[in-house]
């Protein structure tokens, strides 16, 4: 473990990274829509793109926890940057060029190195003391805020530099790519114990046995699905069924993704003090109240209410899940635990968002609202079994 002044400098550093490499994220996500409805040859191919961003997040999400072993959390994280930079390039490009395939291809590229930055939470958990573990995970995900704020905006001021849609914006993120490389330079990680060798790792199925992993797993799937989900079909409901403004789109956007970091500020003191269980109940509450928010109607307000709720929502359940995953896991089996648990996670992510386009053309914005109530009813049930059940002492 590095001195105290040492690890929090390490997390500063990954939150203002955060800020900047997240970016691409909420870029992809305002614009990918709303380019695939106009490339894409069915209008139930208009989420592909943001689908293909999932997608690169779940493939990767192994070979990247390989990767950080190999070579360490600071070269990985870099490596991540200038994969993603060249993603941005490549959407560039397929703007200009009228191409969907292409452009599904960079969505890709983005994603696989974003698994790079759902490395951060971990490195900062690694680099505090135990007892810090949910101050530090949630510091990082505060620099989420700024990526909230920044991609968005970064769509709406180069939507229609260099004559392509949104060619210019995706300039831009490259740009702020390479910053975050020079950022995480600064990086300093203690290394990690790992398993001596593959005999002595834990085999994958292993992990399926622990209740506790089981539960983070469930838990942090659920939230980012369902996040995915709303999320994805929202600038398509807003700006081409609803013919709102692409500024009232970006507004709703921003202000969900600031919902999703924000609470950051407060939620790693609160399981601190409150426990992993009681968080992850409030934050499936919360998305709950965020489908109820959604149903409600059409109007600007209501998409506004249900995605800041469902910002909020995701980061309770998502934080709470990652405390408990990092509390489950002993030193010698972390990357391939996490490398499991990213997986699993964006693997059900990229279903949703696939997902999120066929359900909003054929039901609509209210009925793929309703449609999450099961998935919700299920996180509670396994929360509540594993409390009653007692099974370690994290509750």
């Amino acid at each position: 473990m590095n001195a105290p002044s040492e690890s929090w400098r390490n997390v500063a550093i990954l939150s203002a990274a955060q800020a900047l490499a997240a970016s691409a994220g909420p870029l992809v996500t305002l614009a990918g829509g709303i380019v695939g409805q106009s490339l894409a040859p069915s209008p139930l191919l208009a989420t592909l793109p943001i689908t293909s961003l999932v997608i690169g997040l779940a493939v990767a999400a192994v070979p990247v926890a390989l990767l950080v072993r190999r070579v360490g959390r600071r070269a990985a994280f870099m490596i991540g940057a200038a994969v993603s930079m060249a993603g941005a390039l490549i959407a560039a490009r397929a703007t200009l060029a009228g191409s969907f395939a292409m452009f599904c291809v960079a969505a890709f590229v983005m994603g696989a190195a974003g698994a790079c930055v759902q490395q951060y939470r971990f490195a900062a958990a690694e680099s505090v003391a135990a007892r810090h573990t949910g101050r530090a995970v949630s510091f990082v995900l505060v620099g989420g805020i700024m990526a909230g704020v920044l991609g968005p905006e970064i769509a709406r001021r180069g939507r229609h530099w260099f004559g392509g849609e949104f060619t210019g914006a995706f300039v831009l993120v490259a740009i702020v790519q390479l910053v975050a490389m020079a950022l995480l330079a600064g990086l300093r990680i203690p290394a990690v114990q790992t398993a001596a060798s593959a005999d002595q790792a834990p085999s994958f199925g292993s992990f399926f046995a622990r209740k506790p992993f089981v539960l983070a797993v469930v838990a942090a799937g659920s939230a980012s699905a369902i996040m995915s989900y709303l999320m994805t079909a929202t600038p398509i409901s807003m700006h081409v069924h609803d013919a709102h403004s692409i500024d009232d789109a970006a507004f709703v956007i921003q202000s969900h993704v600031i919902a999703m970091f924000a609470p950051s500020l407060v939620t790693g003191w609160l399981v601190d003090r409150l426990g992993v269980t009681r968080m992850m109940v409030a934050g499936a509450l919360a998305l709950g109240m965020a489908v109820a928010g959604g149903a409600s109607g059409h109007s600007v307000a209501a998409y506004w209410t249900a995605l800041v709720l469902l910002g909020l929502g995701w980061n309770l359940l998502f934080i709470g899940a990652t405390v408990l995953l990092a509390q489950t896991l002993q030193p010698a089996e972390r990357f391939r635990g996490q490398g499991l648990n990213d997986f699993t996670v964006f693997s059900s992510q990229a279903v949703a968002s696939l997902a999120a386009g066929a359900v909003l053309h054929r039901f609509g914005w209210v009925v793929m609202n309703l449609a999450v109530v099961p998935l919700l009813i299920v996180v509670l049930a396994l929360i509540a079994r594993f409390r009653r059940r007692a099974d370690v002492g994290l509750s």
